[in-house]
């Protein structure tokens, strides 16, 4: 009785109302998965700066908007910080010996007090659609799914000529083989500091985005960053196997990454449609990540000759 009460309460017009505000935020989700994607799958490095580079985006798009800046100025200079602070993190694995996990981890730690510094000190900073210019806008939906569409559309055609490139088919032959690539003559130290780079600089340019859509910058809009990227990339590549199977090339996978990040943002919205706690979000990230990174397993599992062997031979016992 009471969950039939609970069902009449919901407002099925407030859903679609939402929906546009989570497309557009998945789409900008999307493009920081596209960097988490570079590190995680192309690479093979556990990157955990992604959650500082994020802020930085943010705090650097923002603060330079509020100098005066043109939006597109201050989106192009996030990007030069996000590619700095990758650098950085590539710089401690390969030329200290820290390992890539430690060396994100130290980077994140030292981006908070240098996102704090590049705010002035303010744990947020807030921007006003009516008194600047902003590339994108929560208040403009449908303006802003476009406007992010336009962004993901080019940087999937971007990246996808580039690891066609000599340059990014040794960043990818890095990623897949180390010792055969050094052997090649492919500096693999050069390779994996230019990903990191290029991984965060992607991370920053979602930042600044965000930012802007929102309307201000706070110190911790990139914790979770990294588990929603991961989240967009799983969905994004269970989806795109499930539909595509072994056609699913490169330039597929870069585009269901997009639309995972979508995917996960219209997850959240109808979370918060149904009146969940919103505290549990980050729980429901997690059970759903765990479930899209089980399935290929499990599916592959099943389908192994040796799961086939065992269900034949049961069934040949049974018959006898």
């Amino acid at each position: 009785m009471e969950y039939a009460v609970f069902l009449t309460t919901l407002d099925p017009l407030r859903l679609l109302n939402n929906l546009p505000g989570g497309i557009a935020q998945g789409i900008i989700w999307g493009i920081m998965a596209l960097g988490v994607y570079i590190t995680f799958r192309l690479l093979d490095v556990a990157d955990l700066s992604v959650d500082g580079t994020f802020a930085t985006g943010g705090a650097v798009t923002v603060m330079l908007i509020l100098a005066g800046y043109p939006a597109w100025a201050a989106i192009l200079l996030a990007v030069v910080a996000g590619l700095v602070a990758g650098t950085v993190t590539g710089l401690l694995h390969t030329m200290l010996g820290i390992p890539a996990i430690l060396s994100g981890i130290l980077t994140q730690f030292a981006l908070y007090s240098i996102n704090l510094h590049i705010m002035g000190m303010s744990a947020n900073k807030a921007l006003s659609v009516d008194q600047f210019h902003l590339i994108i806008s929560s208040r403009f939906c449908t303006n802003a799914i476009i406007i992010g569409g336009i962004f993901a559309l080019a940087l999937i055609g971007i990246l996808y000529w580039y690891f066609g490139t000599e340059q990014g088919s040794a960043l990818r032959a890095t990623g897949c083989n180390q010792t055969m690539a050094k052997a090649q003559g492919i500096n693999i130290n050069m390779m994996k500091v230019l990903g990191l780079a290029l991984s965060n600089g992607l991370v920053a340019l979602s930042g600044g985005l965000m930012a802007q859509y929102q309307g201000f910058a706070d110190i911790n809009m990139g914790r979770g960053a990294i588990v929603i990227g991961l989240a967009a990339v799983i969905i994004g590549e269970v989806i795109g196997e499930g539909i595509l199977g072994k056609r699913l090339n490169f330039l597929g996978r870069l585009v269901f990454i997009v639309v995972g990040g979508i995917i996960y943002y219209i997850v959240v919205v109808i979370v918060l449609w149904l009146r969940l706690n919103s505290n549990d979000l980050k729980l429901f990230t997690a059970i759903i990540v765990t479930i899209f990174l089980a399935v290929p397993y499990l599916k592959g599992k099943s389908k192994s000759s040796f799961a086939k062997a065992g269900k034949k031979g049961a069934k040949t016992n049974a018959g006898d």
